[in-house]
């Protein structure tokens, strides 16, 4: 990671952007993250932010990340940083439909792209244009801020094995995920991870989908919940930094490269750690805990899932041309990338 350091600031110095000769002024920021700093990999990934945007800029940036244990409002980043109570904010799109649906094609949506595709279609496919469109209607900046892969579908307390036995289940899934899961007659719920271990041991929900080994069992989600369901709702789960567009303007040209260079390094790592740890975990938990049963949504639920979606989708299509032109470019782009993995990754997995 150091190269990568050196070559971003090698890339300044191309650009005449070193800080030589340039005002010893520091430049002090304030970000806000949806989670506690002790949370594992996410809030990992805002922190090493601010250490390279420091590093880079020889200390003219500072960056002040605060958790949720300090500023207690997980789902309420997108307003600080609106409002310009907090500068940054690292958090997920698809937590803010309720303000604007749009937004869950920024993290992840269901039977949507895996975290290449979505990369690609996000630098390459007019997604990044895409995403500003939406924001900047709010003041907003958005780069994207680090991928947790596929996740799974859930821990269960009892086994799922028909349509009938998600009706009236009190089930934590967030984005549009929760809203297909309500179509289906699940009372979809939106918890914040760190209330997730207590309201399921207690029954408030009977199940939940939170990200995937690594993370859950830091939760201890797998004591209680016995079935772990394999993925469908969020095959690409992107995280977000935001930051006040007003802000980010007032920061001289050699800062905001730095601090979109500080964002895009820490969203690499972040994929990269999760992949790695998620590898070792399972290993783990497949030794630990044998009770544990991974299971598949039956083909019944998996149609009535994509059916829902699709209704979801086009209703919204509907109401919102930008909704509609975003839907349209991921489709598209998708439906070429599917024809290549076919033909790649998928035929040489079945080799191995």
């Amino acid at each position: 990671m150091k190269i990568l350091v050196k070559v971003a600031l090698s890339s300044l110095v191309v650009l005449g952007l070193t800080t030589t000769g340039l005002s010893a002024k520091t430049y002090k920021l304030k970000m806000a993250m949806s989670w506690k700093k002790t949370t594992p990999i996410l809030a990992a990934t805002a922190l090493r932010a601010a250490e390279l945007a420091d590093e880079m800029s020889d200390g003219r940036l500072k960056i002040r990340v605060d958790g949720a244990e300090k500023h207690k409002a997980p789902f309420g980043i997108f307003d600080f940083v609106k409002q310009g109570l907090y500068d940054i904010g690292h958090t997920a799109s698809y937590y803010y439909k309720g303000k604007d649906f749009k937004m869950v094609f920024f993290t992840t949506v269901p039977f949507g792209m895996t975290p290449n595709e979505q990369y690609s279609w996000y630098y390459e496919g007019g997604g990044k244009e895409l995403a500003q469109k939406v924001y900047e209607k709010h003041g907003l900046l958005t780069f994207m801020g680090g991928n947790t892969g596929i996740q799974m579908g859930g821990w269960f307390k009892k086994e799922i094995k028909h349509l009938d036995d998600l009706k009236g289940l009190k089930f934590r899934i967030p984005g549009l995920g929760g809203e297909v899961m309500a179509k289906l007659g699940v009372n979809a719920v939106n918890i914040a991870p760190g209330e997730l271990y207590m309201s399921l041991e207690l029954g408030t929900i009977d199940a939940v989908e939170w990200v995937s080994p690594y993370f859950d069992t830091k939760l201890g989600l797998h004591k209680i919940a016995p079935f772990y369901y394999t993925a469908w709702q969020e095959p690409a789960s992107e995280l977000q930094f935001i930051i006040n567009e007003k802000k980010f303007k007032k920061l001289p040209n050699d800062l905001q490269v730095i601090l979109k260079s500080a964002f895009k390094v820490a969203t690499f790592e972040m994929m990269q750690k999760a992949n790695y740890q998620n590898a070792l975990t399972w290993a783990k938990i497949k030794q630990d805990y044998p009770n544990i049963k991974v299971k598949t949504f039956s083909k019944e639920i998996i149609d009535a899932l994509k059916v829902a979606t699709k209704e979801i989708f086009d209703k919204e299509a509907k109401k919102d041309s930008l909704f509609k032109e975003i839907l349209e470019s991921q489709r598209e782009y998708q439906k070429k990338a599917e024809a290549w993995t076919e033909i790649s990754d998928k035929v040489y997995l079945q080799t191995r």
